[in-house]
């Protein structure tokens, strides 16, 4: 079992920027891949990042450039930086985790944090 714990949301200005973290307890043998999910009112959650054990990350189209995701093993945290964030950007952000590679789609992650609102203001 790996327990996540989310952190870092909150209200921002459009343009501006936020880092969110994700600290992973419990089975935590870092193998896992880890990935950030957020799901806006009335939509589906959608896929926003990805990264493996190994470092190599992923991206959706829609923040690519703009966001970047990160780990440290050592102490078992995971990260997103998002800059230039709009008001599109508004969601509950998820961290999620599966063994094995990264996945875009939300039912290959057995893993999940309780979210952490993130609010972008025009």
């Amino acid at each position: 079992q790996v327990q996540l714990v989310e952190a870092g949301g909150g209200l921002v200005q459009a343009g501006g920027s936020l880092r969110l973290s994700c600290a992973a307890s419990g089975r935590t043998d870092s193998t896992y891949a880890m990935a950030w999910f957020r799901q806006a009112p009335g939509k589906q959650r959608e896929y926003v990042a990805g990264i493996t054990s190994g470092g190599m990350t992923d991206y959706a189209r829609s923040v690519k450039g703009r966001f970047t995701i990160s780990r440290d093993s050592a102490k078992n945290t995971g990260y997103l930086q998002m800059n230039s964030l709009k008001p599109e950007d508004t969601a509950v952000y998820y961290c999620a985790a599966r063994y094995g590679n990264i996945w875009s789609a939300a039912n290959k992650y057995d893993y999940w944090g309780q979210g952490t609102q993130v609010t972008v203001s025009s």
